[in-house]
């Protein structure tokens, strides 16, 4: 069971993506379109676990080359941050300079989601990608293969 996952051709629809893809072509949007402000919805507290799609394909390879009797593995980066930090992350990425705006009358959703991936870990494996440099490796691929580019 994989955690958040993210990555290229990731689903960018602002309606119908998952935070992380929807939150960067959000972001991009108003930096392109000079808006002051980005409004999102709760607070920005609830925690939420993230990994690149890459650290899903080498923790999928290291468990067909370990002999194992476990069937069942949760697969996840093992590192948490908020919404609030997340949006932070990506407004500096995308270098949008405006205000973000939690909305806390709207929903937060689950308050938290992290996995516990110690299984998968004790075989050796762990994942390699930072949110960081994951975050800015989409974008780069976002501004190169999306409709939506930067003029």
């Amino acid at each position: 069971m994989p955690t958040n996952m993210y990555g290229p051709n990731d689903n960018f629809d602002i309606e119908t993506s998952h935070v992380l893809p929807g939150l960067l072509h959000r972001f991009h949007l108003a930096k392109i379109e000079g808006q002051t402000e980005v409004k999102l919805w709760g607070d920005g507290t609830p925690l939420r676990e993230f990994m690149h799609v890459d650290d899903l394909s080498k923790a999928i390879f290291h468990l067909l080359e370990f002999k194992t009797k476990e069937s069942l593995f949760n697969i996840g980066s093992s590192s948490e941050l908020s919404i609030f930090d997340l949006a932070n992350l990506i407004a500096r990425t995308v270098g949008f300079e405006g205000k973000i705006a939690f909305d806390a009358k709207k929903p937060n959703g689950t308050p938290r989601k992290l996995l516990d991936s110690s299984l998968l870990q004790e075989t050796g494996w762990k994942a390699e990608i930072s949110l960081e440099e994951g975050v800015k490796s989409v974008y780069d691929w976002y501004l190169n293969n999306h409709q939506e580019k930067v003029s």
